[in-house]
């Protein structure tokens, strides 16, 4: 019997026009935490989809041995049917379901065509008080937090006695707490004797809990690594990610900001659907010319309803108090008419609010300004592919061509084609919400010497940041948020982890 659970020999796995895994070997111990690290685009997660069946025995080449039996999957239940399961960045649960329906969706026994539901209520219980997750087996999926959500989809692949576990960016949406509860979670069921396998960008959290660490870079496995016995250390792992040193991850810029160009004072907004809750408590604040303006705080803390609620009242039932740009009053009744005052917005969430997924990388970044490539209704097509050639080169947007969907590039490369979009509309205040989540070290580094260009060219930058090292790394000022309410306010100098935790937590 080998020691180990799985193992990869010379997988290739090719997409129309790329080679996104090249001969890729890999072998993963029974009981081990093993971790995947590599910048977007390495071939973590298509690796990953290959082994768990997403992508069917005949789509690629090479051989991958489960419990020393090489597999055939044609689809996932394939995989879990044999105890593994994946859980990818994108959470599949169904929201209008409730807990434990989602948690026993597929694999629910009948009698006469009948299931009892309250068997499946009752053993659902087991699986929660296992993940931690203390909610009613009945409660909406809907009704949860990413966090607990994340919670759900473990207990899901327990319940199918999953003997190896793979996780895609598990902590990517989660806040600092919910991170921490989930990766001991990862380390009980290694006590337990479940084998995991994590894909993160979170390198602190590699070196938290992982016993082995591999590296992927352009489609081929450039490294692997006992964390305790070769002394792993997160330049090792960058190192070896990006195919160099990378001596600055925050690049270094000169501040100088100027006068205030933006201000808000008294700033309230009320509940989409609970209309005497305010989400948003008396906020004032100012962003100045050329500053790079950070926002902190826990998940929940009111951050992005604040500037969804500034850029055109996109959130909210209402919202009071004073916005002044450049010294006017202002309010913004549409996302359309906050674009037009010299507003941009990046959203957190970029494939559902930032990007077309259907759409080609050319029509995604010049959608928002189509009266600058258009006369008459008419674009000039020509003018458009000119564009867009321009912020592909600009941005060093990594993809065959800008006829290429965007839903199959990378998740930095996405990020770079909503940025390429604000851009093309020439905000002179662009808002940014958590402008790196779910992108690998290498592409950060990259967003970060486009805030500091945006900042050279005169703009301003409100960044929303859960990240610490990157607001202090980046940011002139920082404000810390907390209950819909502003808890304090910190300079580049003053500003450390431990007094951006107290002021959010204590005030």
């Amino acid at each position: 019997m080998s020691e180990y659970i799985l193992q990869i020999e010379n997988l290739t796995k090719e997409f129309p026009g790329v080679k996104a895994l090249k001969n890729v070997s890999l072998k993963i111990k029974k009981g081990e935490i093993h971790s995947l690290c590599g910048e977007n685009g390495a071939g973590k997660s298509t690796l990953m989809s290959c082994i768990s069946g997403v992508y069917p025995r005949n789509s690629y080449e090479g051989k991958v041995f489960y419990k020393d039996r090489e597999t055939n999957y044609n689809s996932v239940k394939d995989s879990e049917n044999e105890g593994l399961a994946i859980i990818h960045q994108e959470l599949a649960l169904s929201p209008y379901l409730s807990i434990y329906e989602n948690i026993f969706l597929g694999h629910m026994d009948t009698k006469f065509g009948i299931i009892n539901w309250n068997k499946y209520i009752k053993e659902s219980k087991k699986y929660l008080e296992t993940v931690g997750l203390n909610e009613p087996p009945e409660t909406i999926v809907s009704k949860l937090g990413v966090g607990k959500q994340q919670l759900v989809e473990i207990a899901r692949a327990l319940s199918k006695k999953t003997e190896l576990l793979i996780l895609d960016e598990p902590t990517s949406s989660l806040n600092d707490d919910e991170s921490e509860k989930l990766l001991d979670l990862i380390i009980e069921f290694k006590r337990q004797g479940i084998t995991s396998v994590i894909i993160s960008h979170k390198l602190n959290e590699v070196l938290k809990v992982a016993d082995t660490v591999t590296i992927l870079r352009d489609g081929q496995s450039i490294s692997t690594y006992d964390v305790k016995a070769d002394n792993l250390t997160e330049d090792m792992i960058i190192k070896d990610m990006v195919g160099r040193d990378l001596t600055h991850r925050f690049p270094e810029r000169k501040s100088s900001p100027g006068e205030t160009v933006m201000e808000v004072k008294n700033w309230t907004v009320y509940h989409p659907d609970y209309h005497a809750i305010k989400v948003v408590d008396d906020v004032s604040f100012y962003l100045r010319k050329g500053e790079i303006l950070a926002f902190c705080g826990p998940m929940g803390a009111g951050r992005t309803e604040l500037m969804m609620s500034i850029f055109g009242n996109s959130y909210g039932h209402r919202s009071e108090g004073t916005l002044l740009i450049n010294g006017k009053q202002c309010k913004f009744n549409s996302p359309h008419v906050a674009i037009d005052s010299g507003l941009g917005y990046i959203s957190e969430d970029r494939k559902s609010l930032g990007l077309v997924l259907i759409q080609d990388v050319k029509t995604n970044i010049t959608h928002s300004s189509l009266r600058k490539i258009s006369k008459f209704g008419i674009i000039n097509n020509q003018q458009e592919i000119k564009e867009a050639e321009q912020y592909r080169k600009d941005l060093n947007i990594r993809t065959p061509s800008i006829n290429q969907y965007v839903r199959n590039l990378s998740g930095g490369n996405q990020q770079k084609v909503v940025v390429s979009k604000t851009l093309m509309a020439d905000p002179d205040i662009f808002i940014i919400d958590e402008p790196t989540r779910g992108i690998d070290v290498g592409a950060k580094t990259e967003i970060y010497g486009i805030l500091n260009n945006i900042i050279a060219a005169g703009k301003s930058v409100i960044m929303i940041s859960s990240e610490l090292p990157e607001a202090l790394g980046m940011a002139d000022r920082i404000y810390v948020m907390n209950e819909g309410k502003i808890k304090g306010e910190l300079s580049k100098e003053e500003a450390t982890q431990e007094k951006i935790m107290h002021l959010a937590l204590v005030g």
